[in-house]
């Protein structure tokens, strides 16, 4: 791999593990119902910059599946995501998002009703292990509540049935498309939910470029980088980008944003990404 190769690799994960850390600074400013409809616009807006999302032309029954993707993928954990950073730190939000690979291989198995291979099993039963640390250890530092830990859980959740139900579309029609229909649906959809909490707006620019940095990269520029290393690395290598999420996460709260840390939380994170390793790496 090439230093461009090594820099696109990671690129992904820093600007996701930083996602949290915009979240909180938009809710300095915004409501959080307020929150997602501003990040999903810029990020739909950014998406639809780049003419491989625009000009695939999507069959009905595949749309479908879309829309539904739009609001279990988007509108839901999207829009859960600022409501429980007002309940729990985005250094705990950021470690608990390293779990996702666990959910996407439980809920892969669920679908296929059929136990997962050996080594799965063992990175799951490891990766939640370091789930239960994170909640546990964090609850009981600082200002962080069991309803926040929980939103993130269900959020978590809807990422796990919706990124396995993506997978099929995006082979189809590759990730871009389908990501930016599905943005679409989803702004459709939470806008109105928005507009009635315009008049609770405290605005301050950094706040604002924190959302405007929330849409672009992280709600679409990453996604396309991502897309990219999938087909040149490969998805397994590609996947690498999602363990430096929670690192980053919890570099920015707890060095950045000043957020209290429980050391347990900590092992915990380490845990939780060593199972998420074990999960999706090939057996030998």
């Amino acid at each position: 791999m090439s230093t461009a190769d090594w820099a696109l690799l990671v690129l992904p994960g820093l600007v996701w593990g930083m996602s949290f850390y915009f979240i909180a600074e938009g809710l300095r400013a915004f409501p959080a119902v307020l929150i997602t409809p501003m990040r999903v616009g810029f990020g739909c807006l950014t998406l639809g910059l780049f003419p491989a999302a625009r000009r695939v032309k999507i069959e009905r029954k595949d749309m479908r599946r879309i829309v539904l993707l739009g609001v279990i993928w988007m509108a839901i954990p999207l829009s859960i995501f600022p409501f429980a950073e007002e309940r729990v730190s985005s250094s705990v939000t950021g470690m608990l998002n390293g779990a996702t690979p666990l959910f996407i291989a439980v809920v892969a198995a669920l679908m296929a009703k059929r136990l997962p291979p050996s080594h799965q099993i063992i990175g799951v039963a490891v990766g939640f292990v370091g789930v239960v640390l994170i909640a546990v250890a964090s609850r009981s530092t600082g200002d962080n509540s069991w309803t926040g830990i929980g939103l993130i859980f269900i959020a978590l959740v809807f990422y796990g049935i919706s990124l396995n139900l993506a997978v099929p579309l995006q082979q189809r029609y590759g990730s871009l498309p389908v990501l930016w229909r599905a943005q679409g649906v989803a702004l459709v959809l939470i806008v109105p939910f928005a507009i009635p909490s315009v008049d609770n707006v405290k605005f301050a620019w950094g706040p604002f470029f924190a959302m405007v940095a929330l849409g672009v990269f992280g709600t679409a520029l990453a996604f396309v980088v991502m897309a990219g290393n999938a087909g040149r690395l490969g998805s397994t290598r590609a996947s690498v980008s999602v363990y430096i999420v929670p690192v980053v996460s919890l570099l920015l709260g707890s060095l950045v944003r000043h957020e209290a840390v429980a050391v347990l939380a900590v092992a915990g994170c380490a845990i939780a990404i060593l199972g998420a390793y074990l999960t999706n790496r090939r057996p030998t």
